[in-house]
């Protein structure tokens, strides 16, 4: 028996909302803005019984109208685009529009009922942007460095050279700015310090996870896992088992894992017994740390669900 009696989907798109009902069958469409989401929270409200809401994470649309549905004290679940795309051709619907989509996303709802999670506050989803961004610099920096690898022309490198000089400046100020959000924010301090306890994870890397992964510590190992694209899925038929692996889930988790599970092959009993295994049975360097990093995941999310801090077992 569900817990709602309606069952909304909203279509994102940068400048409009379409949202569809069911059971009642009703469709409307606001402004993606304050007002528009304002309304629309407001409507949802009022409405009788129970209200379980869905929409996609279409780029960064989506944020407004959940953080005030949230507000609203409104059930507002936000999945994977995939997910949705899968569930209207397995009904039959292929037809896309915005107002289809809604429908769609409505009768997801009803059928599934995806979980409903906490939302990152807006300085949590602040500091998700800066992290991004930081990837996004990164990224076309190591772009840079390998077109001076392979350019000829002495103007052409010159200009790269300038390119990734600037690159590595705007690097260094947004680490300053990361830096000094991450000592200002009102982080639980003894959740960072559980987690920075754990060989590896030091003080950048516990925050960083904390505003990347608001649910560790409230979720399974493999509810965790699967947030953070570190679980494998099986790709089986028949009589063939085909090779496993990860997909989805948040990237900056993995991106803020990978170092400190380098650290911890070297430093971490546990991990580098872990890694160990893996190579010595032939797996791939990556997939090994691909493990090391799921491993420590795990771990942490166990440390914070218990509020126990990490024990090194050979000093037990």
């Amino acid at each position: 028996m569900s817990q709602f009696s309606v069952f909304v989907g909203i279509d994102v798109s940068k400048e409009h909302l379409d949202v569809h009902l069911l059971p009642d069958e009703k469709s409307w469409r606001v402004a993606n803005d304050e007002t528009g989401c304002a309304q629309m929270s407001e409507r949802l409200k009022a409405l009788p019984g129970p209200v379980l809401v869905v929409m996609e994470a279409t780029n960064v649309y989506w944020r407004l109208a959940a953080t005030r549905l949230a507000s609203a004290g409104l059930s507002a679940a936000v999945v994977n685009p995939r997910q949705v795309r899968d569930f209207a051709r397995a009904t039959g619907q292929l037809a896309k529009t915005d107002a289809i989509d809604a429908q769609v996303l409505a009768l997801f709802a009803q059928r599934i009922e995806p979980p409903v999670r906490a939302l990152p506050n807006e300085q949590c989803q602040v500091a998700a942007e800066l992290l991004s961004r930081r990837a996004q610099l990164m990224g076309m920096r190591v772009a840079e460095k390998n077109r001076l690898s392979t350019a000829r022309a002495a103007k052409v490198r010159k200009d790269i050279a300038a390119t990734i000089a600037f690159l590595e400046k705007r690097l260094g100020a947004l680490d300053a700015e990361i830096d000094h959000w991450l000592k200002s924010t009102p982080i639980d301090q003894s959740r960072a310090n559980l987690l920075k306890s754990f060989t590896g994870i030091g003080e950048n890397t516990a925050k960083t996870l904390l505003i990347s992964l608001p649910e560790l510590g409230s979720l399974s190992n493999n509810q965790i896992g699967a947030l953070a694209g570190l679980a494998p899925f099986a790709r089986d038929s028949g009589n063939k088992r085909g090779q496993r692996q990860i997909r989805g889930g948040r990237a900056s988790v993995r991106g803020a894992l990978y170092m400190p599970a380098i650290t911890a092959i070297r430093c971490n009993p546990v991990i580098r017994a872990l890694y160990q295994r893996l190579i010595n049975a032939g797996k791939h360097h990556y997939v090994a740390i691909t493990a090391c990093m799921r491993k420590m995941l795990v771990i942490l999310n166990a440390m914070l669900r218990s509020n126990q801090p990490w024990r090194n077992p050979q000093e037990t």
